[in-house]
């Protein structure tokens, strides 16, 4: 192949207007010829460049004699979660200093763990300082983060199970959390669901667990079980590792009921018994409300057992007093037909349920609130079905059942307040209590009655003002017991307010919609939601005024959420 065949052809631009004329030799004769206009002229020296790069011809070219720095290595990209150069791991910043600066805060370490724990869940997070360091537990190397944060879960599940309000649950969670060291974690409880985020610092991704609670039951010995287990992990001096934790909450868990079902069917008719004897009855309608009371309740387990929801258990239960009532009226017996019924409903009126959620809802958790108060409405309208259907057939049987008996109670101050002792008792039972603490629940049943007596009766006050000042005075007792036990408040104070339990205008309140008398059942079934209102404001309201007598440092470490103020 030839030098010609080798020479790539010439485009058109070759043979253009640039083209050398004819005889003047060619200013490269081996590569293809410069045509463009920005093509060097004849006669022009151009400085050649002898290192070897290439010439900068742009206009940002740096001018010669200014010298430039050179640049600085570019930056490894990284995410934003990366520590910044300045971060020592060793020296930390603490997690969120506020523009004012960090307040001091000062816990009185013998301060029971329940009011220390609800003053830093009740503080900002802006404005939490790091706690103190908490004594570390026997664990090689430090527990493992998803482990507490398991445990946590499992004994706040325990406690909201056992109808704890949702603040005492947040703080028992925030309790375990810090016996570990794991100081920046945040509990959130709801009613079926609880959760909790751990975050070692700004700079480290965040740990998070959740639980849902499926089950609920009552009892009260296995919550101050977990209370004691809560308070064994906080105390410094004694130190529980990890795994002994877990085999103590297995054992609470595998606990029996201290009492069997016999004595519960048994304090079920000696609650409805007691309950008849305050609002008027004799000894023939202790005996006929605590047999309808023990009826209803083995006919609950029956149901229970063959896995209806509760809304039918409350329906069936609440059958048997109404029935007995209005057998004995259809027989035309020389007894009081409503306080048979009343003191039936006293043992199915879910007070407990009502008083957290009532708590839940004045201590800022609303959503939980809203569920309990619910789950309240569906028991209280169960209650309501098994009622009516009896009374609307004894009605149209022909059975004489007078409203107006709601207006002849009887004061008998002695009776009444053992009955008001009685049945505190009989209710503590039911809930499971420990028994060393059903004495002190049944004093506190008999002080609750003997303060609404005087309000009431001799002092002639509103119903709603007298159980308010009376369930007030059961929360302040409950509280100051609970903390001289180092316990739950609950045992003290939900067999307590009891007595005080809107039994007899809910039953009136039935009989007269029964009757085709709407509006007055309209008017006792609302004074039945005032009064139950008036006990759970009063139990919170005692509860908070006994905590701002406890020693805890200083007066504003207790700051709850401010609300808002019309913006």
């Amino acid at each position: 192949m030839t030098d010609a065949e080798d020479r790539k052809p010439q485009s058109d631009e070759a043979r253009s207007a640039f083209t050398p004329p004819p005889g003047l030799p060619s200013p490269v004769e081996s590569e293809s010829e410069i045509t463009s206009e920005f093509a060097v002229p004849e006669g022009l020296t151009v400085p050649r460049n002898d290192s070897g790069e290439s010439e900068t011809t742009s206009e940002f070219a740096v001018p010669d004699g200014l010298e430039v720095s050179p640049p600085q290595p570019a930056e490894a990209e990284g995410s934003a979660f990366s520590p910044p150069k300045t971060y020592s791991a060793r020296h930390a910043p603490p997690a969120f200093t506020p523009p004012g600066g960090t307040p001091v805060i000062s816990i009185t370490p013998d301060v029971p763990w329940q009011d220390r724990m609800r003053t830093m869940l009740r503080m900002p997070v802006a404005e939490r300082p790091a706690p103190e360091k908490a004594a570390p537990k026997p664990e090689e190397g430090g527990p493992a983060v998803p482990r507490v944060l398991d445990l946590t879960l499992r004994i706040g599940e325990l406690l909201l199970a056992g109808g704890e309000g949702a603040e005492d649950v947040e703080a028992a969670m925030f309790a375990v959390c810090r016996s570990y060291g794991l100081d920046r974690c945040e509990p959130n409880v709801t009613f079926t669901l609880l959760s909790i985020s751990y975050q070692p610092s700004l700079v480290d991704d965040p740990v998070t667990a959740s639980r849902t609670v499926r089950r609920r039951g009552t009892d009260y010995t296995r919550l101050a079980a977990v209370y004691q287990l809560v308070d064994d992990l906080s105390d410094d001096e004694t130190h529980i590792s990890l795994e002994e934790a877990y085999r103590r909450l297995a054992e609470i868990r595998r606990n029996r009921h201290p009492y069997p079902g016999w004595v519960l069917t048994v304090a079920s008719g000696g609650l409805a018994g007691a309950a008849s004897l305050l609002v008027g009855g004799g000894l023939l309608v202790f005996v006929a409300a605590a047999a309808g009371a023990m009826l209803g309740d083995r006919l609950a387990w029956l149901c229970a057992g063959r896995g209806l929801p509760e809304f039918y258990q409350f329906t069936v239960a609440a059958m048997p007093p109404a029935a007995i009532g209005v057998t004995l009226t259809l027989a035309h017996a020389d007894v009081k037909a409503s306080a048979v019924i009343t003191g039936g409903l006293f043992a199915l009126l879910p007070g407990r349920a009502l008083v957290a959620g009532v708590q839940d809802g004045l201590t800022g958790y609303y959503i939980t609130a809203s569920a309990r108060l619910l789950e309240v409405l569906y028991f209280f309208v169960g209650i309501v079905a098994g009622v009516l259907v009896v009374l609307y057939f004894g009605v149209q049987l022909g059975a004489q059942l007078n409203p107006d008996e709601a207006l002849v109670l009887s004061e008998r101050p002695v009776l009444q307040i053992l009955a008001s002792m009685l049945l505190s008792l009989t209710f503590a039972v039911l809930l499971q209590q420990e028994r060393h603490t059903v004495l002190m629940v049944a004093l506190n049943g008999g002080v609750a009655w003997v303060v609404y007596g005087a309000m009431r009766y001799a002092g002639d006050l509103s119903p709603v003002a007298s159980t308010a000042a009376a369930a007030g005075v059961v929360g302040m007792f409950g509280q100051l017991l609970s903390r001289y036990r180092f316990a739950s408040a609950l045992p003290y104070t939900t067999a307590a307010i009891g007595p005080l339990l809107p039994g007899s205008a809910t039953y009136f309140g039935l009989l007269a919609i029964a009757q085709n008398e709407v509006n007055t059942g309209l008017a006792y079934l609302s004074q039945a939601v005032a009064l139950a209102m008036a006990i759970a404001i009063g139990v919170n309201l005692g509860s908070e005024i006994s905590r701002m007598h406890l020693r805890i440092g200083s007066a504003e470490k207790r700051r709850a959420a401010k609300r808002t103020r019309g913006f």
